[in-house]
Formats: structure tokens, sequence, C-alpha cells
């Protein structure tokens, strides 16, 4: 492999089929889903994080393979009564997979990005029901800026209209027995939870707990978001080892949905930065250092 300056380079628009083609292609991969592979590997977060650029670095490795038609699946949060055909359909078939592990000598697998999986109280049993072996990612991003960048990606898709600080107020009265109700009943899906909690999600450690006490520890590798962008090549090497595979091809690292923001006033950070200060602490033991912001 060759060594390549690091560059991000703007991302590009993704293409979007159409409902009609969608369902075609639905139809087509439930007809073929038993020959098709299933995913060994899972980008479940954090939302904000970063997760689209490590899914574009991953799908351009020639014996990685992404879901055949979109990047989030959201099976295991909103769309689990579809059922495993319906997931398995959005995969290649297995003969795909391992013709491309005997062509570049190493592991092949496929993988999917889903943020919402890590934050969802039912998706990690459902995974570890579908994908017993399964390993995850998880990337995670000063709590602070990925609370304003949330609300700025919530404001801008229409399911946020309270300004930040008046939502980071009304955020535990938003959520409050919204878990309780979605383990409960299956079919709910509460729009506040998946939404809305912008200062909960960023407390990393006590979902990572939950995960490794459902999936196990040693199948979660966890990676801070601010040395991936700063240090792509080696971060990026490191999770394909993890995976028992190998890089291939030289990536290009993109930076996708950035949004320009009005600065955050000083007052409302430093109330979040004490707020997340024992759940930064707790992270450094995932992440083996101090997480790169309370540097």
């Amino acid at each position: 492999m060759t060594t390549s300056p690091t560059r991000f380079r703007p991302a590009r628009s993704q293409d979007r089929l159409r409902p009609g083609a969608r369902a075609l292609r639905d139809v087509v991969g439930r007809a073929t889903a038993q020959r098709r592979a299933l995913p060994s590997l899972l980008i479940i977060g954090g939302q904000r994080c970063g997760t689209t650029s490590l899914y574009k670095a991953l799908a351009q490795q020639p014996h990685l393979f992404r879901p055949v038609w979109r990047k989030g699946v959201h099976y295991f949060d909103v769309s689990y009564e579809r059922g495993s055909d319906w997931y398995r359909s959005h995969f290649p078939y297995e003969s795909t997979v391992a013709r491309a592990a005997a062509r570049h000598h190493t592991e092949a697998l496929c993988f999917e990005s889903s943020p919402y999986y890590m934050f969802h109280p039912a998706a990690a049993h459902r995974i570890r029901s579908t994908l017993p072996g399964v390993r995850v990612v998880v990337l995670v991003r000063d709590p602070v800026e990925r609370a304003y960048s949330a609300h700025a990606h919530e404001l801008a898709r229409g399911f946020e209209t309270l300004p930040f600080e008046a939502a980071l107020a009304a955020e535990d009265d938003r959520l409050s027995g919204e878990e309780e109700r979605m383990v409960t009943d299956p079919r709910y899906s509460s729009p506040a939870h998946r939404h809305q909690a912008y200062r909960t999600r960023g407390e990393y450690a006590p979902q990572l707990e939950r995960l490794a006490g459902i999936l196990g520890r040693d199948r979660i590798h966890v990676i801070d978001s601010h040395r991936f962008f700063q240090e792509p090549e080696p971060v990026f090497a490191d999770l394909l080892g993890w995976l028992g595979t190998r890089v291939v091809t030289d990536p290009a690292f993109d930076r996708h949905n950035a949004r320009v923001r009005l600065p955050l006033a000083d007052s409302v950070r430093q109330d979040l930065q004490r707020h997340f200060e024992p759940y930064d602490e707790q992270l450094g033991e995932w992440l083996g250092r101090a997480p790169s912001w309370r540097v």
C-alpha cells in the first residue's frame, strides 16, 4: 500500500432511489435473502460523530461491502418488524464476498451504519439475537459540540423548533418515560428519543457499558473522532486490524454532514462541560486515554 498525504475533501450529495425502484429492490432482495451475507461490522454511533465519514472510507475498500443501496438500514431500531429476510436483502451475495476474500487474500466482510443503534434501548438485544458474532464500532466526539451539532441537524430537518437552550431545558420532560415505552411496546417509536436527546446521547459511557453487558466488551471498538479526523490513516488501519483484515487501497477521507453554526454561548458551553465531566472521565477507560477534548 502506498502512502499518500492525508486530505479531507467536501462530500458530494448522495443519489437516492425513487420509491418505486426502492420497492422493486426490496422484492428482489427478499427473494434472494438466504443467499446473501449478513454484516460482520456495525457502525452504531454516536450520532453527529463522524459515522458517515468512516462509512465512506470503509466503502472504498474492495473487500468491504456496504448495503447495496442505502447507508443506514435502521433494522435494529425502527424497522425490526420487517424481519430478517428484509434485513439480509440489503447485502450482497455470500459468493460475492467470498470471491473478494480470495482475490485480495484477506478477510472480506459486510458492514452497515445506523447511528441510532447505540442509543436505542432495544437495539443491542436485537443485534445479539440476529448477529451473535458481530463487532460494533462507536465514534465519540466532544459531547458539547455533538449536542450543538445535533440540534442544528434536527432543526434543519424539521424535527426541532426550539432554540438550543430551550431544547436543553425541555429534554428531560420530552424523554420522560420514552425508553420504558419503547421496551414495553416494540412497535412504539419515539420522535423525542430519536431526534431531541441532545445532552443524553453525549453521555457515552453508560451506553457503552450497556452494550458491553449485552454484546461483550471485546466486540466493541471505540474511536475518538477528533483523532480520526487528525490522523485518519493509523486510526483506520487499527480498526481494520481489529476486524482481522487490512487496508487494500488508500482511501480518501471525506468530511460529511458539517454545518456552519453560530458560536455557542460561553455560559451554555460551560454548563454542558460540567455536566459531561464525569461521563468523559469514564469514557477514558474505553479509549485508553483521556478524550481529546479534555486534554
